[in-house]
């Protein structure tokens, strides 16, 4: 597979600000897989170290701060010369290991001639808590799961081929639109997982993806109780159990008293930190102003919380394939539909998306585009109807707005029609 971050990762090895690198992201999205392959392609060899098959490596790390004499002990483990700027050293499950997330410091004070890459799942759990790793003296990368082109292009090189050439304002053969949307529906059965776009590669088996889908739920589950540190894993598990019921409600705002009856804020505002920083949950806020700059505005009690992989929500809400495929309507298309959008638009803006909500009004998205504030109208169909995106759109007269839907790619009066096949294109479309 192709991942698109390997380009973030060569920036990163060319560039003379360069820190020792952290990945993060959610368990099981391909950070390890990733590491390697950039070792093999951009360096004259690699160097892995998994913290959590190796144990005595830890002791390395808890009796020397000294960066060349851990260099000097690694080569010795490893039976070969670490050489600077030729040889990278990957730490994975690097979070089994506090020392080491710390001496990374040392390595960018006095050896960042060394290029140095870490991992670990529930990392970010880590890293939101400042006192445990070394602010300022890291590089962070966010690694999610594949993308809708990344997806494409695993599962179609020739049809990727020809969304890879598609251009703002151009025109979309039929045919190509129709393989498109067939693929898109086939994205929101499989997700972006790497084991299930490997799985459907190879077999074509819808059988084998909900299996994987099912275990990685258990895996991620099991997580929740051993990696928790001080928050209450039985509080964590009911939020995350409850994402299905709370999206398929009206509004879709994240409810306390949905998760268990009389809930507060109180109960479970570190279980969603948790989830969130874990990379398992993208949350959402409310903004009270649809204004430049968003975040300003943002109604911190007021949010909306969506899986971090549409495949792995699909499977949770349990909608059957069959809607997908061949049912214009089904129940749970609209917060589906909105997650995908979410996991294409997740880490394409400087500012992360918003939405906006009052007693008269909603708007699904809205991206800030340099100072431009862009309105988004998310449709699981072909349907037309969308007062609020309409209103706003006549009072307001933005430069631009975006409706995603299954339509074709056309400028439909005051905003633009982009299929849902193209979302992860959006900046380049403005």
């Amino acid at each position: 597979m192709k991942r698109n971050a390997i380009q973030n990762l060569g920036s990163w090895k060319n560039d003379e600000e360069r820190k020792p690198l952290v990945l993060r992201g959610a368990r099981q999205v391909g950070k390890t897989w990733l590491m390697k392959e950039f070792g093999k392609n951009f360096y004259q060899s690699f160097v892995y170290f998994n913290f959590d098959e190796e144990d005595e490596l830890k002791s390395i790390f808890e009796s020397n701060k000294n960066p060349h004499r851990i260099i000097e002990l690694l080569s010795m483990i490893v039976g070969e010369k670490i050489v600077p700027g030729e040889t990278l050293i990957i730490f994975d499950e690097i979070q089994e290991c506090p020392e080491a997330l710390n001496t990374l410091k040392y390595f960018y004070e006095k050896a960042n001639e060394y290029h140095i890459i870490a991992a670990g799942s529930l990392l970010g759990t880590l890293l939101a808590k400042p006192k445990s790793y070394p602010v300022g003296m890291v590089n962070l990368l966010d690694i999610y799961p594949l993308t809708f082109d990344e997806f494409l292009d695993a599962t179609d090189s020739a049809l990727f081929n020809y969304y890879a050439s598609i251009e703002k304002g151009q025109q979309i053969e039929e045919i190509f639109h129709n393989r498109l949307l067939e693929a898109y529906n086939n994205y929101l059965i499989i997700g972006g997982m790497p084991e299930c776009v490997a799985s459907w590669v190879k077999h074509k088996d819808p059988a084998k993806i909900a299996k994987i889908q099912k275990e990685l739920i258990e895996v991620y589950e099991n997580d929740f109780s051993k990696h928790n540190g001080k928050v209450n894993s039985g509080r964590i598990l009911v939020v995350f159990r409850s994402i299905v019921a709370q999206l398929a409600k009206p509004n879709e705002k994240f409810m306390y008293g949905a998760v268990r009856e009389g809930g507060r804020a109180r109960d479970f505002e570190e279980a969603i930190e948790w989830l969130v920083s874990a990379g398992m949950l993208n949350r959402v806020y409310n903004v009270s102003k649809i204004e430049h700059p968003l975040s300003a505005f943002d109604k911190l009690d007021q949010f909306k919380l969506f899986v971090f992989d549409t495949g792995l929500l699909k499977h949770m809400a349990g909608v059957d394939n069959s809607a997908i495929l061949l049912k214009s309507d089904y129940q749970f298309k609209g917060p589906l539909t909105e997650n995908y959008v979410l996991q294409q638009l997740k880490g394409l803006f400087e500012v992360e998306p918003r939405y906006y909500s009052d007693k008269n009004s909603e708007l699904d998205f809205i991206l800030q585009f340099g100072t431009d504030i862009v309105p988004i109208e998310a449709k699981g169909g072909e349907d037309k109807s969308a007062p609020s995106f309409k209103k706003y759109i006549a009072e307001n007269s933005p430069a631009n707005a975006i409706r995603f839907s299954k339509r074709g790619y056309r400028k439909d009066g005051s905003f633009v029609n982009i299929p849902l096949y193209l979302a992860r294109k959006t900046k380049e479309l403005l």
